[in-house]
């Protein structure tokens, strides 16, 4: 989950600032990623991981880090952003996510770096520290997602639709009342077949329903996701969802966090996120004894809410001054 973030409070983030490498990689399986670095080559090495599946990464994220005390690597997962195939889904799961990952830290050279991801990147940085402990130096996490059914059922069975009725009434009116009981596999049906104009109407259907709940600040209102974003965007979140993550078994992320026991992290969670709801992180923090959870009152979903932004920026100053983080 999670649309990439437009804005941000100007006041906790960095200035902005251009990659000093830039490139498409061939990671295999026909696929090719965007990748950037920024900052310091030779700062601390960190991962961005960003939202979605299939929300890609934006110039706002470089900001988060300080340029003089930071090596960042941001890429484009599989199928959205600027990596190619666009919108595709061969060869496209969770596995094949956290093996790309690897790839670019073997090819950059890196021995260990810490992760930073929101909503289902925070899924994924869970995800890679528990099969690579030894890589993951540090986790910061936000809007935690851990692609549990519980976490399903809240936002696509109407959990959320309780709260926002009038925007939940408008993501099921394009889904006949007898498939109303399931609405992934209804757009599912739709979002992959059929002329690519109808598969468009649902695809920003699909956005704009994730798109509204995103912020306190938006208060409903979606604006118009763009068609091609909209389209790997909607696609890659309904096939991941589909596949529960690809994962062994539900609550697969939590029965495995004495893996990363030793992993220390950062957990930054809105109060009033409708996206994904508090009690997910609470869980994590609660079974994860590296992690450490801070709430922001009056903060939702999005990377872009000023608390929620202040309280990263801040976690990761503090971490690059501990000698105990270091490459």
């Amino acid at each position: 989950m999670d649309r990439n973030p437009q804005h941000a409070s100007a006041t906790a983030l960095y200035p902005p600032i251009d990659p000093f490498d830039q490139r498409m990689v061939d990671v295999g399986d026909g696929h090719t990623l965007y990748m950037e670095q920024c900052g310091n080559p030779d700062g601390l090495p960190v991962v961005v991981l960003h939202g979605g599946p299939g929300g890609g990464c934006s110039p706002m994220m470089r900001r988060f880090f300080d340029p003089e005390r930071y090596r960042v690597v941001l890429f484009d997962q599989r199928g959205c952003g600027r990596s190619r195939p666009h919108a595709s889904i061969r060869d496209n799961t969770t596995w094949h996510l956290v093996a790309d990952i690897e790839f670019l830290r073997e090819m950059l050279g890196i021995e260990r770096w810490a992760v930073f991801g929101g909503s289902w990147g925070a899924t994924l940085a869970l995800i890679y520290a528990i099969r690579h402990p030894e890589r993951a130096a540090r986790l910061f996490l936000r809007g935690v997602f851990l692609m549990e059914q519980r976490e399903l059922d809240w936002f696509y069975g109407g959990g959320a639709g309780q709260f926002w009725p009038d925007q939940w009434a408008q993501f099921r009116s394009l889904i006949p009342e007898e498939e109303q009981d399931d609405l992934i596999a209804a757009y599912n049906r739709r979002l992959f077949n059929g002329l690519p104009h109808d598969q468009a109407r649902f695809a920003r259907a699909w956005a704009a329903w994730e798109n509204a709940l995103a912020s306190m600040g938006s208060q409903g209102r979606t604006g118009e996701p763009g068609g091609e974003y909209a389209r790997a965007f909607a696609r890659l979140e309904n096939h991941y969802f589909t596949h529960r993550g690809f994962l062994e078994h539900d609550g697969w992320i939590r029965a495995n966090l004495d893996r990363i026991a030793e992993v220390p992290g950062l957990i930054v969670q809105g109060r009033y996120d409708m996206i994904c709801p508090p009690v997910s992180a609470h869980s994590l923090a609660q079974g994860w004894a590296g992690g450490h959870l801070h709430t922001v009152p009056f903060a939702g979903h999005a990377l872009s809410e000023p608390g929620i932004a202040e309280a990263l920026v801040r976690g990761l100053d503090a971490a690059a001054a501990r000698p105990a983080f270091s490459r």
